[in-house]
């Protein structure tokens, strides 16, 4: 089974989140609780739902070019089946950009070994999965709608037609196949195409669609965005909309990646290597040269690797079609014709060859745009476009193909861990331009687009691998058309940035040093209309004055390792991490040993609302039955059902990793039994009521585990008698590259000198945390620190009684050897939470046997000592 990279265990556990809310508070609301506590975008996330549908949850999971959106779509079906369509086989419809990606999807999905198939098998079972191309739709038996989870593969232009001429379609046509399907329906839902003449109900595909309420999979929603198929999915009348895209859309937004997370995963070759050239052939020549560079450094790496050229040609009406690059290959490089392949629309020589193989010569394939789609090779590892770049959607389809990392494991070379890029241009400033907004349309972030850019300077007779970055560095000028206010700034703030009004009445800003996010900000809040180009133009000016920096190699960059020690208790004997699970078993707690019966006040059903009502984190939910026309794909052979069956079916969607299957089964048995005793109820309503009842259990769990929790801690962490210790025979180490890159870079002016990475990242530039950081870079016994960004991989935390971790502010590494964790708190945040951490970090010091030391920092503390005398006396007296 494919293993879950970590981002995409965050992006599926957002969506199973915001479903479960949905479906009790509504779309909006849950929409807008999830994004306040789990921002992935600076930028406003508002709800805008589908009009006609504003009851249907509508979001959009934004993944970068390599990320996985179909594997993740794949795996959302079952979270959605189960989060928010309260139904066991629900039926699908999944819309593709392509005719192509169709096909490819299809085949996908229905391929056992292939990942995507092997998730969806994982959730609804072997032989309950039935995929169907939109061609076959006439296969789909009503056996199959009830009996399995239904998914039916089509393109946006499929259903994307207007009222006057939607007859086209075979789609929205009358279909015999389809009568023994609306037998089952009462054929009364308001929406439902009908014949003019008579009146009936349609027995057409869209109809079908209409009345059992799909769950819609829009892969590359960006395609999708129009009157048209909002238009479309009302006439589908869908349960749920989940979005998959790599490119900025206006949507729902409920959990972005970033390109630097795929990067930490070892996902996706980064970042590019930019050379920029006026001549085509000196372009390929030079793109030969890196090339053969890398072959010779594949040679070496322990698993097999060929790095692979991609050439954009011209069309055929231009000069440098296909065919002439080949002869140019052949003719002026001497590269032998066996290792040429050309893709174009009439010419598809790689057609049934696995580039893989071994055997396999090709190292050049030529395209125009035929490899924009569904093709995937990770040994490409070099674009050479001879297309102008500017505007250029086939150039970003081109990246995304050498951008991914050849068996998704970071090589040891570091120019195996590159992607390169050769592109023509008469002006090096447009092509850098022109690279960054093809990145940013990918899904990289305005940082991210300018950092992964790593312009090469194109100099005869000198090796590209022995060549530093090449990066002008002028002084950033911005044209304004209102001048933004920055009089209220510190000082230090709006150092080195100057305003001018212009004869005409508009300004002009100029800086020479990295301009603060501070001023960034009241730019763009003033000139809302610019945000695009202030913020490519400030991203870009940042990195480049990264780039040109010289600097001593940061301790990360020199691969010296920095561990924390852990914390460890004893679990029956073994010492472990104090996480959730290992208390919990520690502390024997177990749904057996608990009260199952859901009391009146916990669950209940009003009749006359036809409504289920249930305490849930401290709320009163409300869940509403299912209308009638759902009916036929969630109670479909729910006659038989009794007390064992709907615990059994309880016990499969409440189970939890740490609960064994006896002792939940236990647990729903127990619960059924006491609501069927209660006299409130009988089967038929609470199988009715299978999902909310699930909702109920898996609330009431929850609360009696933060309770079990809570007395863990109290007993296994801080009793007398407890038995825990820190040791750095189990630590926790900061990884040495790509940690946190998807958080904002410092911009600050103070430069620091001691952080162990070269940028820091997740820091204001003013303020009570960036004073603190400065104490800390400053002290003479400090030999290096980190700033520790929240929950991110890599960084370093201590749990805490509710479930979660804290992450400390700061970590830093001694002369002498220990280490200082410094979790920074204004006085007006010192609240009971601040408490526990604070008594959590003092056992941490406690037991580290004088490795560790721990400090809850303060602007000023009680006895009015400011940070700088804190840290001080703390770093001094413990000495």
């Amino acid at each position: 089974m494919f293993t879950l990279k970590k981002y995409q265990e965050e992006a599926l556990e957002a969506l199973k989140t915001f479903l479960a809310q949905a479906r009790l508070i509504g779309p909006g609301e849950a929409f807008a609780r999830y994004v306040a506590d789990n921002r992935t975008d600076r930028r406003p996330q508002r709800y805008s739902p589908i009009k006609g549908l504003e009851d249907v949850p509508y979001v959009c999971l934004r993944v970068p070019t390599g990320g996985g959106k179909t594997f993740l779509a794949a795996q959302s079906v079952g979270i959605a089946a189960s989060n928010s369509m309260d139904r066991d086989y629900p039926l699908v419809l999944w819309l593709a950009p392509t005719t192509t990606i169709r096909k490819q999807t299809a085949d996908a999905l229905k391929n056992p070994s292939h990942p995507c198939r092997q998730a969806l098998n994982a959730a609804f079972g072997l032989d309950r999965v039935a995929v169907f191309d939109i061609a076959d739709v006439n296969n789909i038996r009503p056996k199959d709608l009830t009996d399995k989870v239904c998914i039916v593969v089509a393109t946006y232009q499929t259903l994307r037609i207007s009222d006057a001429n939607k007859e086209k379609r075979k789609v929205y046509g009358h279909n015999e196949n389809f009568e023994a399907h609306f037998k089952a329906f009462p054929n009364t839902a308001p929406g439902l195409d009908r014949d003019p003449k008579s009146g009936q109900v349609l027995y057409s595909f869209v109809n079908l669609m209409h009345q059992m309420g799909p769950l819609v999979i829009a892969d590359e929603a960006h395609k999708a965005i129009s009157d048209l198929s909002e238009e479309m999915l009302r006439r589908i009348n869908p349960a749920c909309i989940l979005e998959f895209t790599a490119t900025p859309v206006e949507s729902n937004i409920l959990f972005r990646a970033y390109a630097s997370q795929l990067k930490a995963e070892e996902m996706v070759k980064l970042p590019f290597a930019l050379s920029v050239h006026t001549d085509w052939a000196q372009a390929i020549a030079r793109a030969i040269e890196d090339l053969k560079g890398l072959q010779k450094i594949a040679a070496d790496d322990p698993e097999y690797i060929r790095p692979i050229m991609l050439i954009q040609a011209q069309p055929k009406n231009q000069e440098q079609t296909a065919e002439v690059i080949k002869r140019h290959l052949i003719d002026n490089e001497g590269i032998p014709e066996s290792e040429i392949a050309i893709v174009t629309g009439e010419q598809r020589e790689l057609d049934d060859i696995n580039l893989f193989n071994k055997t396999q010569t090709i190292n050049y394939i030529i395209t125009v745009e035929a490899l924009k789609e569904g093709w995937d090779c990770s040994f490409a590892y070099i674009l050479c476009s001879l297309k102008n770049t500017k505007s250029e959607i086939d150039v970003e389809q081109l990246l995304g193909r050498v951008m991914r990392m050849p068996y998704a494991k970071r090589r040891q070379d570091e120019s195996l861990n590159k992607a390169y890029a050769h592109v023509l241009s008469q002006a090096f400033q447009n092509a850098e331009t022109d690279m960054y907004d093809h990145l940013t349309h990918m899904g990289f972030s305005e940082e991210e687009a300018a950092a992964f850019i790593e312009v090469r300077p194109v100099l005869p007779g000198v090796n590209p691998y022995d060549t530093p970055l090449w990066r002008e560095v002028p002084t950033l000028t911005l044209p304004l058309v209102k001048e933004p206010c920055l009089d209220d700034l510190p000082d230090d703030i709006r150092k080195g940035v100057s305003l001018k009004r212009q004869p005409d009445g508009s300004f002009m800003l100029r800086t020479e040093v990295a301009m603060p996010r501070e001023v960034e900000e009241r730019l763009i809040a003033a000139n809302p209309k610019m945000e695009t180009q202030i913020r490519r133009s400030v991203a870009m000016h940042r990195a480049n004055i990264r780039h040109r920096q010289e600097r001593t190699p940061s301790p990360s960059e020199q691969r010296k390792p920095f561990a924390i020690p852990l914390m460890l208790f004893d679990c029956l004997g073994d010492m472990e991490e104090p996480t959730p699970r290992a208390i919990l078993y520690a502390a024997g707690w177990s749904p057996r040993n608990v009260d199952a019966r859901l009391r009146p006040d916990e669950f209940r059903y009003d009749d006359s609302a036809r409504t289920f009502l249930f305490d849930l984190e401290g709320e009163q939910m409300k869940y509403h039955e299912v209308n009638r026309q759902e009916q036929y794909s969630l109670l479909a052979g729910s006659t038989d059902w009794d007390a064992l069956r709907l615990s059994r079916w309880l016990d499969e969607h409440c189970r939890q990793e740490d609960i064994l299957q006896p002792d939940m089964m236990d647990f729903c048995r127990r619960c059924v039994e006491s609501l069927l005793s209660r006299g409130d109820f009988d089967i038929t309503t609470l199988t009715r009521a299978k999902y909310a009842l699930a909702t109920a259990l898996k609330g009431k769990l929850g609360k009696l585990r933060l309770e079990a929790l809570k007395a863990g801690h109290r007993t296994l962490l801080f009793d007398v008698k407890a038995k825990v210790e820190v040791s750095l025979d189990y630590a926790h180490k900061f990884p040495v590259h790509s940690y946190a890159e998807n958080a904002p870079a410092y911009t600050g002016h103070y430069a620091f000198q001691k952080h162990y990475y070269p940028v820091v990242r997740d820091l204001k530039s003013i303020g009570e945390e960036h004073d603190c950081a400065k104490v800390i870079d400053r002290h003479p016994e400090v030999l290096w620190w980190v700033r520790n960004v929240d929950r991110k991989p890599g960084s370093f935390s201590l749990p805490i009684s509710n479930g979660h971790n804290f992450y400390p502010d700061f970590v830093a590494k001694l002369k002498d050897g220990r280490i200082l964790i410094v979790e920074y708190k204004g006085k007006p945040f010192l609240n009971e939470d601040t408490r526990e951490k604070e008594n959590m970090g003092q056992l941490w010091e406690e037991k580290s046997q004088g490795k560790g030391l721990f400090l809850l920092a303060t602007w000023m503390d009680a006895e009015g000592r400011h940070t700088q005398r804190q840290i001080d006396e703390k770093i001094r007296l413990e000495k």
